[in-house]
């Protein structure tokens, strides 16, 4: 394992998810910890610290894509939360969603609403 990667990755998921990702790395720790280190090291230790685009564009990115993919509300929700720490705001996430309608179709838009609706009632409550 590289130590200085996994770290990095760390540092830089909890700057994104905080105690989110820490939770998603330990649900992971028990049946597939190799899945959860290779996660931290290429997403959040190499992709997510390039200097290209800050983190609300990479978090605007990210929702958008999980969107269109669908099938993703879990991972969905975690970087919806994510969106909003690194200065999204739920009018833009929910703008994001709407465009997601145009080229991805509603279900995906819907499906990507919902999970919105969901972080935001959570982070209300």
């Amino acid at each position: 394992m590289d130590n200085e990667r996994f770290e990095r990755g760390m540092e830089m998921l909890r700057e994104v998810d905080g105690q989110l990702g820490d939770r998603v790395v330990e649900s992971l720790s028990d049946v597939a910890p190799d899945l959860a280190r290779l996660m931290v090291e290429f997403a959040f230790g190499d992709v997510y610290v390039r200097p290209a685009l800050n983190l609300r564009d990479r978090e605007l990115v990210t929702i958008a894509a999980l969107a269109a993919k669908g099938g993703c509300e879990p991972q969905l929700k975690v970087h919806v939360n994510g969106a909003l720490n690194v200065g999204l705001t739920r009018d833009e996430i929910v703008e994001t969603f709407l465009q997601i309608a145009v080229y991805a179709g509603f279900p995906a838009a819907l499906n990507a609403v919902f999970a919105a609706k969901a972080v935001f009632a959570e982070r209300d409550g």
